[in-house]
């Protein structure tokens, strides 16, 4: 990353989010609009094509995007994914280069689909950028893959599954990557589920720029299944890395945020639709 990164202004906006506004309507999944000086990013595109009519509500322009990005293939973060490529014409699409249409949760002896839109890959090529290791998008803006071993076992406890030549396998989430920013304030990450585990996140990003401080984490964390005691600890580690600023929502879940909010005090913040993030 330049030096001259460091003073870029930085605007976020909650384009998709579980929680609605009064006038603005969410779904289960998460789309984020990100103005990184002259440049525009989409963070994912929800569940469905919610995020174009959020996106106009919000004043918002879908042609406007420069750069996508992909945090992992699931459906409720690609769905959109589809809707996005039939009104921009131009920004490429980055994701890990291992995403496939293979995501899978198991309900008892069920193997339920919830990954990307099982054509999409094949349907816009020319559309997708297949990243691999540290990959850099722009000045400041990065893609950081998982780079913490035996993320498989968060996989078998969750129930997640990738279906592959070699069978059933837990997922490691070597499909899900950190969006990272350099700040006025630090390093942002914006990881929408957090699946390898959102203090991992953190050392993650730390170690990849260890010449840099992490401000904050905007995301969800998949607490929503956990007990109060698995939130209570995420919450106290989070606090323990020492980060000023985490934003949270998705599939956090509201009981989990509000433990989170015991941990986090002030340095906590609620993802909503319409929420706007200035560094």
């Amino acid at each position: 990353m330049t030096k001259t990164t460091e003073n870029i202004h930085t605007k976020i906006t909650v384009v998709v989010d579980n929680i609605s506004s009064d006038t603005i309507r969410g779904e289960w999944g998460l789309c984020l609009y990100i103005e990184y000086g002259d440049k525009k990013i989409l963070a994912d595109a929800g569940s469905s094509d919610l995020f174009l009519t959020n996106m106009k509500a919000l004043g918002l322009n879908i042609e406007d995007v420069d750069y996508a990005t992909l945090s992992h293939a699931h459906y409720d973060h690609a769905n959109g994914m589809p809707y996005f490529f039939e009104k921009n014409s131009r920004a490429k699409f980055f994701v890990r280069d291992t995403t496939e249409a293979n995501a899978y949760r198991r309900i008892y002896f069920y193997n339920k689909y919830i990954g990307i839109p099982k054509t999409v890959l094949s349907d816009y090529p020319d559309r997708f950028e297949k990243v691999f290791g540290d990959y850099q998008i722009t000045d400041g803006v990065w893609l950081i893959p998982h780079k913490t071993e035996g993320l498989d076992k968060i996989g078998k406890s969750e129930k997640m599954y990738r279906k592959t030549s070699r069978g059933w396998v837990p997922d490691d989430f070597s499909h899900e990557q950190s969006l990272v920013l350099d700040t006025a304030k630090g390093l942002l990450i914006i990881n929408s589920c957090s699946h390898g585990g959102v203090v991992n996140i953190i050392n993650e990003v730390r170690s990849t720029f260890p010449d840099k401080e992490v401000y904050g984490i905007i995301g969800g964390f998949h607490l929503f299944r956990k007990t109060e005691d698995q939130v209570h600890k995420t919450g106290a580690h989070i606090r323990e890395t020492g980060i000023e600023y985490v934003c949270t929502g998705h599939c956090t879940g509201g009981s989990a945020y509000k433990i989170l909010k015991e941990e986090l005090g002030d340095r906590l913040e609620q993802l909503h639709v319409g929420l706007t993030i200035e560094i």
